[in-house]
Order: structure tokens, then sequence, then C-alpha cells
């Protein structure tokens, strides 16, 4: 790789996953600061600092579990015109213990105080038994449990545990890519994206008061959404493509984007139309980086 084509993004600029999420919510958000809590794993090592710095400047309130056994994951991304490829050294992020950080009663006083909660797929990989308890709290006291299929192998080697999860889950997103994945998994017996959305949203529920959101991303083609009893489609906002310069966490951007808007309790039109502002502006910038302030109205 020439060197003068490396482009280092200093400061957790490649942040991907929950956090970029925790990161568009205090971005799009604004004020209050720290609207957000996120836990995570990281180690005892300048990387670590690092992500604690920059979540402190991004006003997310964030509580890891930091441990010396491994170090700070980290993340190359190969940029080639608007296509991408990571290369991740998960590292620290695969060792959350749930007795050493969930179970704490200081930590779990701040999972109480929360109304809506995001969990990535990626998580089931590490600690589902953290996933578990928290789906659990939201669903007796009927609050807002949001998770996302991550990646196609979650729904392929990690099924036993995903479906153990979803009964639990209130808004599920995901891409095309991994909707497809999921289905051919499930069994649907069809490849058509508003069939799989409408057969997510039907799978076993426990938490009766509230109807399942399916919410799945189509790059550049319309997010498809379960409205009630219909599926709709929403359009994304209109980009030359000499503008993308990095793709690298649209969809975390886009799933920031919508929870803001659902903390703030909009209708899901407009949850959806913040998602999609807020993947548009990221995918306009190097890394996973947001101008100061948005310019959403």
């Amino acid at each position: 790789m020439v060197r003068d084509q490396v482009e280092v993004v200093r400061g957790g600029g490649r942040r991907l996953g929950a956090d970029e999420v925790a990161v568009a919510v205090a971005w799009m958000i604004q004020k209050p600061h720290k609207v957000g809590t996120f836990f995570g794993c990281i180690g005892t090592d300048h990387f670590g600092h690092i992500l604690k710095q920059k979540a402190d400047e991004a006003h997310v309130d964030a509580h890891y579990y930091e441990q010396s056994a491994q170090p700070t994951g980290t993340c190359a991304a190969c940029i080639t015109g608007d296509n991408r490829s990571l290369v991740a050294n998960l590292a620290a992020a695969n060792c959350y213990k749930k007795e050493k950080h969930l179970d704490m009663d200081s930590n779990w006083e701040l999972v109480q105080k929360a109304k809506v909660y995001y969990i990535a797929g990626f998580f089931l990989t590490v600690s589902p038994e953290s996933i578990l308890k928290v789906a659990k709290h939201v669903s007796d006291n009927n609050k807002i449990f949001c998770m996302n299929l991550s990646a196609p192998f979650i729904s392929q080697f990690f099924k036993d545990d995903l479906m153990k999860v979803m009964p639990y889950v209130d808004i599920l997103f995901g891409n095309e890519t991994e909707a497809a994945t999921f289905a051919a998994e499930q069994g649907f017996k069809t490849k058509d994206i508003d069939e799989i959305a409408s057969l997510c949203q039907d799978l076993p529920k426990e938490n009766q008061k509230r109807r399942r959101v399916v919410v799945f991303t189509q790059g550049k083609d319309p997010t498809v959404a379960t409205v009630g009893d219909k599926v709709t489609r929403f359009p994304v906002v209109d980009i030359d493509q000499n503008d993308i310069v990095d793709t690298n966490g649209a969809g975390d951007a886009f799933v920031g984007g919508f929870l803001s808007q659902l903390v703030l309790e909009q209708p899901l039109e407009e949850c959806i139309r913040a998602g999609h502002y807020a993947a548009n502006v990221i995918i306009q910038r190097v890394g996973c980086t947001f101008p100061k302030e948005p310019d959403f109205h």
C-alpha cells in the first residue's frame, strides 16, 4: 500500500458499530449532552485512552469495562471508490464480562434509567447473556429494545443465540444482504425484501404491547420498513457518486439518526428521514466522522 494513500483518522475516527451509533445520536441531538450511555470493552492502553477521550468529546456517556488481557480493538479500512474492505483486530471487544461490568449496581442503574436500547448483533458473539438480561428488562418494563442483524455470519453461525433474543426485539435493523441471509437461514422461502420484512415482523414476540418494526436499508435504493400492517419504501437522499468519499459507518449513522428522533418520540417516517440524513453526511467524509453540527430540519 502506498504510504501517501493512507489516511489515519486520529482519535477513534474509524469508530465502527454501536459506539458510532451512540456518537451519531449525540451529534443529531446536540443538547442536552450525554443523552446516551454506551457500554463496551477496551484495553488499558493508548487506543483505549483515545476512545474514552473521543467519546467524551462527542458527548457520549461511555462506561467501558477495562481489562489488560487484550489490547483495545482496532480496524483498518481499505477504500476503493465507493467500495470498502475492513480488516479488524477485535481483541478487547471480545472480552466483555457480564459479571464484571453489566451486573455491577452502578452500571445496572444506568441501564434501568434508559428508555430506548440498542445492541448490535455483533455482540452475540461475545456476551449473549448480557443481551438477554437487558432485553428482558426492556420487555418487562414496556420500553423499546432495538437490535441490528449486523452481518450475514451472525444469522448463519450465531442463529440460536439470535433467535433467543429475537422475541424481545421491538425494532430490527439490517441491510439487504443481512436480510436475505436471515431469511434463508429461517427458511422463509422468499428473496423479496418486502416479504422478508413482513415475515420478520410476525416472528414470535414477548411484549405484545408493541408491534415489531423492521427496517432494512439498501444502500442507494429505498429503505424498506414495516408501518403497521404494511411494508413501505422510503427513498434515500440523492447524492452524486463523485461526492461519496467513504461508506464506512453509513449503516451505523443511519441507525444513530433514526434513534435520535425515536428518543424524541417522533413518528417512524421522521426517524427514517433522520437516518437517511445522517448516513448521507457520513459517506461524504473520511472515516466515521461528523461535522460540528447537523443541518437537519
